[in-house]
């Protein structure tokens, strides 16, 4: 039981290690390849959209084929998506590094949560288990931007997909030998309807939201996209549904208690994900911080999802997970909120501090949406919920970075004409300044150079506004949904122990 689970922890590691790391890492990559944001927000979500489309799938192939099976195939697609990224001459075959790596992520967060259940018969346990999974999931994302910001200090952006490839080698020989198989204790199959029409609805609706920021929402394109995505959702249900054998079974959303965790896990994760692309951009951009410095001010976002993980395991035994679940909502739905205090002079110390605050928030919310969705059903669906609840994740994921691009973008470029009128700068700066900004994209704005020093450092000011008004407006958001999160929860799992928190804590 031990070599097993220190595995599936050490497998969802290396499946995060280049998520935030790749992110906070996105304005020197900018810089190297000459990307827009448009294709910076592809860079991130093409990691995360296979993952979201595949993670049910690969949840169906480990029951059918065995957990270790499929293991080991995510940690050699991460280790060969990162090596193709390693190679990347241009953002394509960056992006489809990032597919790969993707593909092998769908892979091992349903199996290591499938062989951790499998262990982990006990409640009790199993609530521990998760708590230590997730702060697995924890220490990727949060070492992830640290190891980055070393290597960017040292040598190019391409080396950063190096150490992935290492300890992911390294994992899989280490799983052949001492890793624990499981399979499904009942008949499983795989749905391909329900795969093709998921992959079709997840991918067609990031597609429309990253593109109405760039062609327009009511575009011909954008608004087929939408169409679409909402046809193929709407036939994916019904397909689950009338399915023998489907990928989804909707039986899990008869829970009350799942279907709740199902919307808090999309909001949060949207949240999350959302603001660290945002925060990556707005550090670097502005405040012209290294990678290294950036990680370092985004470090507690992640890390006390693993400092806390073992006290959060003992909360939810104590008290109840929707308790600490609901207050954690609500510390991070403050802590995105206290990021709208942020300007340019803001210092290391009070943006550490709030997102401090927004970090705690997270630690306290992460595990208890695990063990809740996992705890809710019976044994025999709690792999399926895994997958299901992996899948969620994914899906909020994908959607934070395509929604808080469009918004950077959008609210940069409507307020920066305001900013510009404020300013002493004469007519011909203006109209460079906004030409540069809106032609080459808003990244363009934090490297403008005008014809005399004075003007070029208050044109800079000037853009640092507007892209500091755009940050708060991401926060907003990012603060109402974690909010709304928090009252789903409060509604639909409640924080009083019941005879099933009792027996869960038992």
């Amino acid at each position: 039981m031990v070599a097993t689970t220190v595995l599936a922890c050490l497998g969802v590691f290396v499946s995060y290690l280049p998520v935030v790391g790749v992110s906070v890492s996105l304005p020197v990559i900018q810089q190297a390849l000459g990307a827009s944001t448009t294709e910076l927000q592809w860079v991130a979500t093409l990691f995360i959209m296979p993952t979201a489309a595949l993670l049910l799938t690969c949840g169906v192939l480990g029951d059918i084929f065995g957990r270790k099976k499929v293991y080991l195939a995510g940690l050699a697609l991460v280790v060969i998506g990162c090596l193709v990224c390693l190679t990347a001459d241009g953002v394509v075959q960056l992006c489809v590094g990032q597919a790969l790596t993707g593909f092998g992520t769908a892979a091992l967060m349903p199996s290591t949560l499938a062989l951790l259940t499998h262990v982990c018969t006990d409640r009790r346990q199993r609530t521990q288990a998760i708590a230590l999974w997730t702060a697995s999931l924890g220490l990727g994302l949060t070492l992830g931007p640290l190891i980055n910001g070393v290597i960017l200090t040292h040598a190019t952006w391409r080396w950063i997909f190096l150490p992935c490839v290492v300890i992911g080698i390294l994992i899989a020989v280490a799983g052949v030998f001492l890793l624990a198989d499981s399979r499904a204790d009942r008949a499983r199959h795989l749905d391909i309807p329900g795969q093709l029409l998921a992959i079709v609805a997840i991918t067609t609706l990031v597609y429309a939201v990253i593109q109405g920021g760039v062609a327009g929402w009511g575009s011909a394109e954008v608004v087929l996209a939408f169409v679409v995505a909402a046809v193929t959702l709407a036939a994916f249900v019904v397909t689950e549904l009338r399915s023998t054998h489907p990928m989804l079974e909707m039986r899990l959303f008869s829970s009350l208690a799942f279907s709740g965790t199902a919307a808090v896990m999309c909001l949060t994760l949207f949240a999350q994900v959302g603001l660290v692309f945002t925060l990556s951009e707005y550090f670097g951009l502005v405040h012209h911080a290294s990678t290294l410095d950036i990680a370092i001010r985004l470090i507690a976002l992640n890390g006390f999802t693993v400092v806390l993980g073992p006290l959060v395991g003992r909360l939810m035994v104590r008290t109840t997970p929707g308790l600490v679940l609901v207050v954690g909502l609500v510390i991070g739905g403050i802590g995105a909120l206290l990021v709208t205090t942020f300007d340019a002079s803001s210092g290391v110390a009070v943006s550490a501090a709030v997102i401090g605050v927004l970090g705690i928030g997270i630690a306290l919310a992460t595990a208890p949406i695990t063990t809740i969705a996992m705890n809710s059903l019976t044994p025999g669906l709690a792999p399926t919920a895994g997958a299901a609840n992996s899948a969620l994740r994914q899906i909020g994921s994908a959607l934070g970075p395509a929604v808080f691009g469009v918004l950077l973008t959008n609210r940069t470029l409507s307020t920066l004409p305001g900013h510009l009128a404020a300013s002493d700068l004469g007519a011909a700066d203006r109209g460079q300044v906004l030409g540069m900004v809106s032609d080459a994209g808003i990244q363009a704005g934090a490297f403008l150079h005008l014809s005399t020093g004075p003007a070029t450092d208050q044109a800079r000011s000037v853009y640092g506004a507007s892209f500091t008004d755009a940050l708060h407006t991401c926060a907003l958001v990012g603060g109402v949904g974690m909010l709304a999160a928090a009252a789903i929860a409060l509604v639909t799992i409640g924080v009083r122990r019941t005879a099933h928190n009792a027996a869960a804590g038992s």
